[in-house]
């Protein structure tokens, strides 16, 4: 199963659509624009092992420069837009990546020595590929992602799985999970609504090229939009996060009831809690197709439930799929069901953080276990309930952002005492970020000074992770031994956490 051989059996299917433009690219145009862009990065010099960075928004070139990288057995690192210069700067570098293709200029910050970019401003990659043969390169071979999770002190964490043995079109764990979980083959039509530079979107629309269905490529969520689109092309599956379900709920029941979604076989959403009315109101609205399920990027475990099951275990995120749940204290023992504690997976895929084996280790337990610093519980029948983020991760609109280097980034203004970041309740993006600040003079409390510090930001954390309010406090709780006592901060927004 591979975009080539759906190029031979159905070349004139569209391997996707783009939403807002509306070009459409074929299963033939997929292949043979893979194979050029193939032929271009070998000309530079890559070889099975190396890698390429993208930096695109969603973008009609994005899926023939994967599929290139993927035909040559390269590593390729998708990287948010929106992330500042200094970060992009780090992951390029950590990453080992070559090549850089980006849709804006790049900022010479990120132009590190011996780095090919294309972006506008600098070479062209489409506009070079096309002096290539559209015929295969001779050395295929698989490569696979190599995805940055954000780490709880700040720097990304780097997920270099080993490159695939085996043939160009072997299947995978994701793709055959949607096969069978979800129903997923060559008549699927696929809706994704968010950026293809994060691990589900990608990962999820690359399988479904691997089937030879059909994706539809939101440029940018919009609720209605979305709707129509379900409609005109009648997409069969649709992968959401919650703020997305909050936008569509909020549309009229006019709006809504305009648009004939008959034809959705499957919805399905992850990458943060989804609360309870929520989940109900849409189950309400679409019947029972929502389902679940829980993963990181660094895949080493994965939960999933379907609609019947949530309704008789509500807010649950489902059983274990790929390894064995384990609820730990903080010894690393297991705990009995319904006592909260780490979640671990064991038996799962193995993973590493590249270049950094201080949070590999700190991401096992001395059972050998992993986790992604979540919290939750098991229930009697084996359903697992997230309760909790370690290290107060906030989620919004199904980005994972960490405290802690927006901490850093605030401490350092002359004017600012102490500072915490927490998440606060958002009705649309289920978490907003809030910064607490105690400044230096009690008396310089006040818009000026929060001003002054978002000023500071600015170029410094990617947009995302700019307080959307400041706040002020005349101390700070922290314990006699100076660990910050964020759980009492956390309070004063969630009352009743």
């Amino acid at each position: 199963m591979h975009p080539s051989v759906h190029a031979r059996l159905t070349p004139d299917k569209p391997a996707y659509r783009m939403a807002g433009s509306g070009e459409t690219v074929t299963y033939a145009q997929l292949d043979a624009r893979s194979n050029q862009g193939a032929h271009l990065l070998r000309s530079l010099g890559l070889v099975r092992g190396d890698g390429i960075a993208l930096m695109l928004e969603n973008d009609a070139r994005f899926f023939e420069i994967v599929w290139a990288a993927q035909r040559a057995g390269l590593y390729y690192t998708c990287i948010s837009t929106r992330l500042a210069a200094p970060e992009i700067a780090f992951i390029i570098a950590d990453s080992g990546s070559r090549v850089l293709i980006a849709s804006a200029p790049v900022s010479p910050e990120i132009a590190v020595t011996g780095l090919e970019i294309f972006a506008p401003g600098a070479r062209d990659f489409v506009a070079e590929r096309t002096a290539f043969p559209g015929a295969p390169i001779d050395d295929e071979a698989p490569g696979i992602d190599m995805l940055y999770s954000s780490g709880t002190t700040g720097r990304p964490k780097g997920i270099r799985p080993a490159l695939p043995e085996g043939p160009l079109d072997q299947t995978n764990a994701l793709t055959e999970f949607g096969r069978t979980s979800y129903g997923m083959a060559a008549d699927t039509i696929f809706l994704s609504p968010a950026p293809l530079y994060h691990s589900a979107p990608l990962r999820w629309c690359m399988a479904v090229q691997k089937l030879g269905g059909t994706v539809i490529v939101m440029e940018k969520f919009d609720g209605e939009a979305a709707l129509s689109l379900i409609e005109r092309f009648a997409v069969t599956h649709a992968q959401f996060v919650p703020t997305h379900f909050i936008r569509m709920l909020k549309l009229p029941a006019e709006t809504r009831g305009l648009y004939d979604l008959s034809s959705l076989r499957v919805v399905y959403h992850a990458a943060a809690p989804c609360p309870v009315e929520v989940k109900r109101a849409m189950l309400a609205w679409l019947g029972p197709i929502i389902h679940e399920f829980y993963a990181g990027t660094e895949a080493n475990g994965l939960t999933a439930i379907g609609p019947a099951e949530w309704l008789a275990h509500p807010g649950s995120v489902g059983r274990a799929i790929w390894g064995t749940l384990k609820i730990c204290d903080e010894d690393g023992d297991p705990l009995p069901a319904g006592e909260v504690g780490a979640i671990h997976f064991a038996d799962g895929p193995a993973f590493e953080y590249h270049n950094d084996p201080e949070k590999t280790a700190a991401s096992r337990n001395r059972h050998g276990w992993t986790t992604l610093g979540d919290v939750g519980y098991v229930d009697a029948d084996g359903y697992l309930y997230l309760t909790d983020r370690q290290s107060f991760m906030i989620i919004s609109g199904g980005v994972n952002i960490y405290p802690q280097e927006i901490e850093d980034a605030i401490i350092t203004h002359p004017r600012v005492a102490d500072v915490a970041v927490i998440g606060a309740p958002d009705p649309e993006m289920g978490e907003r970020v809030v910064a607490v600040v105690q400044p230096a003079d009690w008396a310089e409390a006040g818009p000026a000074l929060a001003e002054d510090i978002r000023q500071s930001l600015h170029g410094r954390l990617g947009r995302i992770k700019q307080p959307k309010q400041i706040d002020f406090v005349a101390e700070l709780p922290r314990h006699p031994t100076g660990k910050l006592l964020k759980r009492l901060v956390r309070e004063r927004y969630w009352p009743c956490s």
